[in-house]
């Protein structure tokens, strides 16, 4: 694919109560996606008070002013259409696929719930969502293998008052806490028109898309400014080893490293690492631990980048008998390899073209462009910037690959062990 098929043509406007617009018009799909951030995610909580943007993503679905309880999938399913949300630490969206002839529906839907809901919210819907929400963490996190790990893993990575060191489904004896009037403090405060971005992509007649837009959205009023997070710099003075008993069959490592937020200079650089090290049975630890030695079920790795910072994590899941120290030698060692004697022109090319790949089939699915869109919007404010992300990876050089190794996964780190219960 060369870069000019990767040229998106949209346009990008604001209504007058702050809401962004952009606009992908696109005849060759037979559909239309709708796409809504919001820039609120886990990050805009506080200590105390942490679950409150994953209940939205459930709150969202319970019915607004004009729309009933489960409205939402009803209506956007015998469109047979598509639709869910999702929930960050940096921001949470709603989104919708649907035929290009029911593209009015999402907008409607979209928009009574960003406008309406609170008339539409109950303590019966809430205490239903508590409910559901604290079942679901039971289920997913403390009742799962090895469920509680990345809580422990981040927890103790970072601060106990920065907002990245509490889960986004939040803390049971905080979701417990849950009251109507926190809940509609937070509605109000952070889903508001000129808090979000709406994206409109497909098979659609742009003057008349812009016309239903204003219809539907334009009369939202305009909220106050949402505060701004504001976080210092993370580091870890000394390594922490951490052991977690848990109901689980083999005992697994898991180990996180401070990094750079998304976009910086060696977000990229990281990336190529982790293909490098884990993302195929040629990469060095896969084949080493996995393959050669045998003493490993599986490993992976990855640069985790967010708005406010990131975190390079190394996960490995023993064979029966093998203890996580000799785990931990052998990818320090092989870390250590890597940083003495460098990489080679192959792997290199191996992980562009990996990463290269999977990012171009992402463009082939309408829903992944436009949510590619709001994320550009959502980092580096302007949406078309498929081109110079591609760009960011093939311009790394073995030299950049080897400078992020030995800059990031050196320093003092989390090592957490979660073995099993005796």
């Amino acid at each position: 694919m060369t870069k000019n098929l990767l040229k998106i043509d949209y346009e990008k406007y604001s209504l007058a109560n702050g809401l962004q617009v952009i606009l992908y018009p696109d005849q060759s799909f037979p559909l239309v996606a709708v796409n809504v951030w919001y820039r609120v995610g886990s990050a805009n909580e506080k200590p105390g008070k942490t679950g409150f943007a994953h209940l939205f993503e459930h709150m969202m679905f319970q019915g607004s002013q004009n729309i009933p309880k489960e409205g939402h999938f009803r209506y956007v399913q015998e469109a047979g259409g598509s639709l869910n949300g999702s929930t960050s630490i940096d921001r949470t969206n709603y989104f919708e696929t649907v035929p290009a002839n029911y593209f009015e529906l999402p907008l409607w839907l979209e928009s009574d719930r960003m406008g309406f809901m609170i008339p539409g919210l109950t303590q019966e819907k809430l205490d239903n969502q508590k409910d559901v929400v604290m079942n679901e963490r039971r289920q997913h996190y403390e009742n799962q293998p090895y469920g509680l790990a990345w809580e422990k893993l981040f927890s103790n990575l970072f601060s106990s008052d920065h907002p990245y060191s509490w889960p986004t489904i939040g803390w049971m004896e905080d979701i417990a806490k849950f009251d109507l009037g926190d809940v509609k403090e937070f509605f109000n405060t952070y889903y508001c028109p000129n808090n979000a971005t709406l994206v409109v992509g497909g098979n659609f007649n742009v003057p008349k898309t812009k016309d239903l837009i204003e219809k539907y959205f334009g009369s939202i009023p305009k909220g106050n400014t949402p505060p701004e997070v504001k976080t210092s710099r993370q580091y870890l003075s000394q390594t922490k080893k951490i052991i977690l008993e848990d109901n689980v069959q083999l005992s697994r490592i898991y180990l996180a490293y401070h990094t750079e937020k998304a976009f910086s200079a060696n977000d990229a650089a990281l990336d190529i690492l982790s293909d490098i090290l884990t993302s195929s049975k040629n990469a060095r630890l896969q084949k080493s631990l996995v393959f050669e030695k045998q003493i490993v079920q599986d490993i992976s790795s990855f640069q985790y980048s967010a708005k406010l910072d990131g975190s390079f994590i190394i996960v490995s899941t023993a064979k029966p008998g093998i203890e996580l120290e000799v785990i931990k030698k052998e990818i320090e060692d092989e870390i250590t390899n890597l940083i003495s004697n460098g990489i080679t022109d192959d792997e290199l090319m191996r992980a562009k073209n990996s990463l290269k790949s999977s990012y171009i089939y992402s463009l082939q699915k309408l829903d992944l462009i436009v949510d590619h869109l709001n994320h550009y919007n959502y980092f580096l404010n302007e949406p078309d910037s498929f081109v110079f992300d591609l760009s960011r990876y093939e311009n790394v050089t073995k030299e950049e690959v080897v400078e992020a190794a030995k800059k990031y996964l050196l320093n003092h780190h989390v090592e957490l062990n979660v073995i099993p219960k005796n």
